[in-house]
């Protein structure tokens, strides 16, 4: 049975990762994804290859440019998930933008993943104004409609962690995803304003990618690493899982 995502997470120094399906191909998506699981991946973030990106930077973008090589379509995003849910149990969530929902329909979209078990679902560009429908049907479907708050939400951020679900997801940095040396000092801030306003886990990310980091923010209950993990599947295409295992084991040490 797949925990859920606040029940994995709210006992804190949780570790989510991610991974762009059919990067490089969707054979290995699945094996990689079960070594992160078997690493000690608390959640598996899966993206969805989307043309305009826009909240990634170059390392994910050209992940995306992989996998549409190797044929992606959500169909297959899918049918990924299913021979997953074959082999591992590790709560999964989605990360995509809102047109990929909208076309194969929202009200399908989450009834797939209701179907395959995927527990929750990050849309960066679906704006909170424009959001009631969505949560609505997420509800409906007990999926997680996964919120982020960035270092610019300002007075929205008790408008926006009152309807988040499964985690809140807490930007790092300004700008797009992407492995940093340096993340803002703010950010740990960030995460105390909204652990004071919500008991949904908080998870920060955007540019986490080294242990050392980890420590910077103490007041969070996991941290999400994506162009790092990204970066060791473009280097070793399709033999990742050691070095997969490796880097997250590494990442978790330091909690």
């Amino acid at each position: 049975m797949v925990e859920k995502i606040e029940t994995v997470l709210k006992h804190g120094k949780g570790f989510i990762s991610f991974v762009v399906a059919g990067d490089p191909n969707f054979d290995k998506s699945a094996d990689y994804i079960v070594a992160l699981a078997e690493a000690g991946a608390d959640v598996v973030e899966i993206g969805i290859a989307f043309s305009d990106p826009s909240a990634d930077g170059e390392t994910i973008m050209k992940a995306d440019l992989r996998a549409a090589a190797a044929g992606s379509t959500t169909t297959k995003v899918f049918e990924l998930v299913e021979k997953v849910r074959q082999r591992t149990q590790v709560p999964l969530v989605f990360l995509t933008y809102t047109n990929t929902v909208f076309t194969y329909g929202y009200e399908a979209f989450l009834a797939k993943m209701k179907q395959y078990e995927v527990q929750g679902i990050i849309m960066p560009d679906l704006p909170l104004e424009e959001q009631a429908e969505f949560v609505a049907l997420a509800e409906k479907y007990q999926r997680s409609f996964i919120q982020l708050v960035t270092l610019k939400s300002g007075k929205r951020i008790p408008d926006i962690v009152k309807h988040a679900s499964g985690f809140v997801y807490v930007v790092s940095s300004l700008g797009i995803t992407g492995t940093r040396q340096n993340l803002s000092a703010d950010a740990y801030d960030l995460i105390t304003q909204i652990n004071q306003l919500t008991d949904v886990p908080t998870a920060v990310g955007f540019g986490v990618s080294h242990p050392d980091q980890v420590s910077q923010f103490s007041n969070a209950q996991a941290v999400i690493v994506g162009s790092a993990i990204v970066k060791i599947i473009a280097a070793h295409p399709f033999d990742a899982e050691q070095y997969l295992q490796t880097f997250v084991k590494g990442m978790k040490a330091v909690w």
